[in-house]
């Protein structure tokens, strides 16, 4: 089990690598996140709902995405309250304190996903969440050594140097542990080191002198890492043709599945710009309105923010606007969540840009699609995750028409504006290229974003393989040097 001083540490992206370097052995290898809380998610093959990182684990061992490989989900509205989705559905929304006590309950459904992926696969790489000295959190934990005591495993602490203080990190995590705790890590890895080595040795050797721990490698700082993030917005692009096309989108502060855009970014011909509370909106080709957790809240925030009046001048300069799910939902005459889906029942006026309407109900639509574009003049595929049903107006052409049958979104009257359910419909280069060319790029190049994905899970293990002491995590499968 990796365990991390802090979120962010590298737990998801250390699993991945650990992940690909087994797969690459030919060995059976699963990812596994007792509980995540995320508002990134990803739709498995059997229609459930994960956490995004446990998605990109999965493609790096080599196997489809299960919902037992994340069993709780919890998915943020408020600064209080988040929707727990339990393996793979959606449970109820709770608050902190009562979700705290349903733990116990948890604790279940987490180990029977973990005792069937036992069943199937040869070796199980676990992830937790946040840090582990969370005192306050020790009862009733099952993300962190609450999981690794029940399961029996064995855990190393990952810390990122980059932030500073790491050694303060690892021995005061370390403290923080109860005794059984204590014994049960086998060691630590320093994540993101940049400069030379031998001025971090001597501390290397105080730290486990200090714990009596091995140091089980120093991971340096990979730059443009290219993988999907977990929760924070990765703002770096990398290089970019001279040639290119700018993408606005608001950075709302509920915003869900922003690896929509991971594409773009990577897009050598598009420049995406997130824009964040307080911050003027540039001028752009092309805005697209993101997926919500709590559309009605995000709505207001636009608002409040001037983005109203900007999308209104971004329509007359003959921008395009796009809107993915709750995104599609902002942009129609209203939306109504009468049972309190997302926060307090009521009604809330939409943008009013698309004849649409929305309204949120108990169940959550989760399921893979695909489907053909008029306004894209493409095939489309992707994944929906909404609790909103949208209507359209009698003479409003939907975006997509899906495999199943049913119409999907809705596009204006000059096809100037869309919406649309899908998210992922980027992912494909042959949508994005098209997508570009309807923003108004005459020569969109379609970007391969699974290939780009594959060759930085490869660049990643060659990393772990190089810089981790791999025959002492695994010395059934590594011959010691």
């Amino acid at each position: 089990m990796v365990q991390g001083t802090t979120s962010d540490a590298g737990k998801s992206v250390l699993v991945a690598g650990l992940c690909r370097v087994l797969a690459r052995r030919g060995l059976s290898v699963a990812p596994f996140k007792p509980q995540n809380m995320s508002l990134n998610s990803a739709v498995t093959p059997e229609g459930g709902e994960i956490g995004r990182a446990q998605a990109l684990q999965a493609q790096a061992a080599g196997i489809p995405a299960h919902t037992d490989m994340n069993p709780v989900l919890l998915k943020p509205t408020s600064d209080q309250r988040a929707q727990v989705v339990l393996a793979g559905q959606p449970l109820q929304h709770m608050d902190a304190m009562d979700y705290h006590q349903y733990k116990t309950l948890a604790m279940d459904t987490v180990m029977a996903a973990w005792r069937r992926l036992q069943q199937r696969h040869e070796y199980l790489l676990v992830e937790g969440a946040g840090s582990p000295a969370e005192v306050n959190l020790r009862d009733r934990d099952i993300a962190n050594m609450g999981f690794a005591e029940r399961a029996d495993v064995p855990v190393i602490i990952v810390a990122d140097i980059d932030r500073g203080g790491v050694f303060a990190q690892l021995v005061g995590t370390l403290e923080l542990l109860s005794a059984s705790e204590r014994k049960r890590v086998c060691g630590f890895v320093i994540n993101r080191f940049r400069g030379d080595i031998a001025l971090l040795e001597p501390g290397l050797d105080w730290l486990e002198q200090r714990t009596g721990k091995p140091v089980l490698g120093v991971l340096p700082y990979l730059h443009n890492l290219r993988l999907d993030a977990e929760d924070a917005i990765d703002v770096s692009q990398g290089d970019k043709d001279a040639a290119r096309i700018r993408v606005v989108v608001p950075a709302l502060p509920r915003i869900s599945n922003h690896t929509d855009f991971d594409a773009l970014r990577l897009h050598p011909q598009a420049e995406v710009v997130y824009v964040a509370q307080g911050q003027a909106p540039p001028p752009g080709d092309l805005v697209i309105l993101p997926g919500s957790k709590n559309v009605r809240a995000d709505l207001d925030w636009l608002r409040d923010n001037g983005w109203e009046q900007y999308l209104q001048r971004h329509l007359r300069y003959g921008g395009k606007l796009l809107g993915i799910c709750g995104g599609l939902q902002m942009l129609g005459d209203a939306i109504h969540d009468p049972q309190g889906i997302e926060g307090q029942a009521g009604s809330s006026r939409g943008l009013q840009l698309l004849d649409v309407s929305s309204t949120l109900q108990a169940g959550k639509i989760l399921r893979q699609a695909g489907g053909y574009s008029e306004l894209l003049r493409t095939r489309l595929a992707g994944y929906e995750i909404h609790c909103g049903q949208t209507t359209r107006g009698q003479a409003v052409p939907h975006f997509a028409l899906l495999d199943d049958g049913r119409e999907d979104g809705a596009v204006s009257a000059d096809g100037q504006i869309a919406g649309t359910y899908l998210h992922g419909l980027l992912d494909t280069p042959v949508a994005c290229a098209a997508l570009l060319r309807w923003a108004g790029l005459e020569t969109a190049r379609a970007v391969d974003r699974d290939s780009i994905r594959e060759q930085e899970l490869e660049r990643l293990a060659d990393c772990i393989e190089q810089h981790l002491d791999l025959p002492g995590l695994f010395p059934a499968c590594f011959e010691a040097a």
